[in-house]
């Protein structure tokens, strides 16, 4: 298993509890899909440097997790296609 690190940053029009369900729901789907979660570190709404779809603020999230690599892959697909979440990333951090 490998460790990653992914930021999600959800629309802002959504509410707190709204948000803090997607958050769960997000941990949830890591755990059936047989990923370790370690952290999960909500910064809430931040302002954007640039706009994003014309956006200029957001949820933010930073999870870090362990597991294998075919779990990112489900993980990309499944945000790429959720209407909530503006942008996400996963990266690897050195160890």
């Amino acid at each position: 298993m490998r460790q990653y690190e992914l930021m999600t940053i959800h629309r802002p029009e959504i509410s707190e509890a709204q948000y803090r369900d997607k958050v769960l729901e997000l941990k949830e789907f890591l755990t059936n899909q047989g990923a370790v979660n370690q952290t999960v570190d909500p910064w809430g709404k931040r302002r954007f440097a640039y706009k994003i779809d014309h956006v200029s603020e957001g949820y933010y999230t930073v999870n870090r997790f362990e597991s294998e690599p075919s779990t990112v892959d489900s993980l990309r697909r499944v945000l790429s296609l959720a209407d909530d979440v503006l942008r996400h990333k996963v990266i690897r951090p050195e160890v």
